[in-house]
């Protein structure tokens, strides 16, 4: 069973590459095999709507996602961590979640994979709840299994996320919950 953690910060050693390797940690311990896809690190073109996808599988764009299909439609689900850039998340993320139109296209590949998300903001209230949904209707789009963290959306910190107790509280909840889902669901 595994767990793709999505970084969608453009800082390769920020606060959501923490959270989403601490989190991929818990989840390993549980004896999930965990892997980490950062959209800043690849070369991620936006989608151009040419409508390639809607008539043949795959996309036209030839970058690094088309490595990537296979590793999103191998996992049985996913932890996606965003800052908070001006009130709702990356573009860099926002890139990526498009570019995912051909796996929905192609008979819904991420259909029943469980999802959960995190955000972390400058405050305790600098958008994470919006960021969080955002990526919430990304998965709710492709027909994913969504879960918080028992209590609220999911994981919602605030910078430095490391020192952030009650945020790291929700965002180990959360990939415990993705975590409990796969194994009732028994994949």
């Amino acid at each position: 069973m595994k767990i793709v953690g999505i970084s969608g910060s453009p800082n390769e050693d920020g606060n959501s590459a923490w959270i989403v390797g601490t989190c991929l940690g818990l989840a390993e311990g549980r004896g999930f095999e965990v892997e980490r896809v950062d959209p800043a690190s690849l070369d991620v073109a936006p989608c151009s709507d040419c409508g390639t996808c809607r008539d043949e599988k795959g996309c036209s764009i030839a970058d690094d996602m088309v490595g990537v299909y296979d590793l999103l439609e191998g996992a049985e689900g996913f932890f996606v961590v965003s800052p908070v850039y001006f009130g709702t998340l990356t573009a860099q993320l926002k890139a990526f979640f498009d570019r995912t139109l051909p796996l929905r296209r192609a008979g819904f590949a991420l259909k029943n994979k469980v999802g959960g998300a995190a955000a972390v903001g400058g405050s305790r209230n600098g958008g994470q709840e919006i960021t969080i949904q955002t990526i919430h209707a990304w998965m709710h789009i492709h027909g994913m299994i969504v879960v918080g963290d028992d209590s609220h959306f999911g994981g919602a910190l605030q910078r430095a996320a490391a020192d952030d107790v009650v945020g790291m509280e929700t965002a180990r909840a959360t990939i415990n919950k993705i975590c409990d889902t796969i194994e009732l669901i028994g994949r």
